[in-house]
């Protein structure tokens, strides 16, 4: 998707953050603009901050760990636009700093509600209707550097369920038609409701503008921070290097390999 041009984007987790940062990004480039989160009054500013700026959006109430409610999104949005070109499953929360041995399994299942089954939810109701429309479309899910690596010590609830993000998301992209865009987007630390306290972040509207860049020229993984690299060579050089102490490669060793059996069937 290269131009964003009288598109209708839906934004989960889009009044505050990563979210409304694409939200304007997206607005400037002349998209409509639908966000949703639960808290109405935050909506209701963040849509006057966009309408202000020229650019033609409105909101829907929406907890996207309620498969409903997200239908009910979906509903709103078809309604008010007459079609949806693009959905971002970008609404997340994270767990207070905890060992996983002391962090009470309410409140990992918590996070998992909104973070994973939300993308989830975004990811299913929202692909049915783009399938059927029948157009160009893009489904955008916002995972993190914690999708590729351990990225902060004792929020092991948050991790996991990024780790659970990369894969529905890379399984949602084989499943797809050629004319739905899968993505993942992978923030590092960006200015957020969750990094308010680190001045060291990336501003959202910078990061925004590296996603539009990458969502154009066709990216899966969606990445910003450079040395996320030196994280993700840790950690597949290690695994790696278990598979060759320990499971070297001989000839004709992809008889156990599950992709080569079932593409042989």
């Amino acid at each position: 998707m290269k131009d964003f041009r009288n598109k209708v984007a839906v934004i989960t987790g889009g009044a505050t953050g990563i979210g409304f940062a694409l939200a304007r990004a997206l607005g400037n480039e002349g998209a409509k603009i639908m966000i949703a989160e639960p808290r109405e009054a935050q909506l209701q500013a963040s849509v006057t901050a966009l309408r202000d700026a020229g650019i033609d959006a409105r909101y829907h109430v929406c907890d996207v760990s309620d498969l409903a409610q997200v239908e009910a999104l979906a509903d709103s949005a078809w309604e008010e636009f007459g079609q949806v070109d693009m959905i971002f499953n970008n609404a997340g929360i994270s767990n207070r700093p905890k060992p996983l041995i002391d962090m009470p399994v309410e409140e990992a299942r918590a996070v998992f509600d909104v973070n994973f089954f939300g993308v989830w939810h975004g990811c299913q109701v929202f692909a049915r209707r783009l399938i059927k429309q029948g157009t160009p479309a893009g489904i955008f899910n916002t995972g993190s550097e914690n999708a590729l690596f351990n990225a902060v010590p004792n929020h092991a609830a948050y991790v996991c369920s990024k780790h659970a993000v990369l894969g529905l998301t890379d399984s949602l992209r084989e499943q797809m038609p050629d004319f739905i865009q899968v993505g993942l987007i992978n923030p590092g630390w960006v200015q957020s409701e969750m990094t308010r306290h680190a001045p060291q972040a990336m501003a959202a509207d910078t990061f925004a503008g590296i996603v539009l860049q990458q969502i154009r020229a066709g990216q899966f993984y969606i990445v910003s921070h450079p040395y996320n690299q030196v994280r993700i060579q840790e950690r597949y050089d290690e695994m790696l290097d278990a598979f060759v102490k320990f499971a070297p490669r001989y000839p004709g060793d992809d008889e156990h390999d599950v992709r080569t059996v079932i593409n042989r069937r």
